[in-house]
């Protein structure tokens, strides 16, 4: 490996055929500056194979095989939140920072759009940005005192019913102590990246990434008092499944790792001491990124029918 290289991990949605022309596009810009461009093994195959694909890749690193998560500078992420939350696996707990480039809808972990593309990657290759580190969960199920399934989150972890007719009885609690206990769908933990996901969409407050707590939302409770809790980034937060709960239930996190939970299993979540670190080109206010991604024009929308 030569050492004087600058490398940069280029993640992209390869289902897609505007991820994969944007793949393209900055593995050449990364090439004509002198950097070298870093791929997954897969993600570097399905780009050529891809028939959107003309010219060869060129000179390009395999993760894992040509360099390691430790010699890179910084990722590259193309697509949207899905994207990133996968190319936050590869990198957390290294010091490369991720950039996100929104080819999705929302995009709200992403730093650019689609149009400020070629910008994005010149400024890389300037060093012209900074670093932010985010908050994330350390996620733990114990059942009877043993812990046997132990995960990480960057947005949220996830306690939900196993099937749909059925009910999760749960307890919740706070620093070890009971705080209030209802039949629900489910309950999300959340750190404040995650506020803006599906923690939002479950009726919970959206919390400025500068503040540092975690934040549970109930779903769908069947309770008098089952409110949106926040707390500080040193308490303990717990779910726990009562032993009467008819079925399983099921823990996500970040939609993307996920563990069955037997009744009397207890998902146990705290400040995880490894945080995620984003690469930011603007420092605009996140007051101005908030509106920005929640106010969208509506589009598809047809109008009434003449029946209606």
């Amino acid at each position: 490996m030569d050492s004087d290289r600058r490398f940069i991990l280029v993640v992209s949605h390869t289902g897609r055929a505007d991820s994969v022309a944007a793949a393209v596009q900055v593995i050449a810009q990364l090439q004509a500056a002198g950097a070298r461009p870093v791929l997954v093994r897969q993600e570097c195959e399905e780009i050529q194979a891809d028939p959107s694909t003309v010219d060869p890749l060129g000179d390009v690193s395999i993760l894992g095989e040509d360099v390691t998560a430790d010699d890179l500078e910084l990722v590259i992420v193309l697509g949207g939140d899905g994207t990133i939350l996968r190319a936050a696996e590869l990198v957390r707990g290294y010091s490369a920072p991720l950039l996100g480039i929104n080819l999705g809808h929302v995009g709200f972990l992403a730093e650019s759009e689609r149009d400020d593309l070629d910008e994005a990657v010149r400024r890389v290759i300037d060093g012209d940005y900074l670093v932010e580190e985010r908050l994330t969960l350390s996620v733990r199920v114990k059942v009877r005192d043993e812990v046997v399934w132990e995960s990480w989150a960057l947005n949220e972890a996830t306690v939900e019913k196993g099937s749909r007719e059925r009910m999760l009885e749960v307890v919740i609690e706070v620093d070890g102590r009971p705080l209030s206990t209802f039949g629900c769908d489910g309950v999300v933990v959340s750190t404040p990246t995650g506020s803006t996901a599906y923690g939002f969409s479950a009726g919970g407050p959206v919390i400025w990434p500068t503040v540092e707590a975690m934040m549970l939302v109930p779903l769908s409770a069947h309770a008098l008092f089952a409110r949106p809790i926040v707390v500080g980034p040193d308490s303990s937060l717990a779910v726990e499944v009562l032993r009467r709960t008819d079925g399983t239930g099921v823990l996500w996190c970040d939609g993307r790792r996920t563990h069955e939970l037997e009744p009397g299993a207890r998902v146990v979540v705290r400040r995880s001491s490894i945080p995620v670190r984003l690469a930011r080109l603007h420092q605009s206010p996140f007051t101005d990124r908030l509106v920005k991604k929640f106010h969208l024009p509506v589009t598809g929308w047809r109008g009434p029918d003449a029946n209606d």
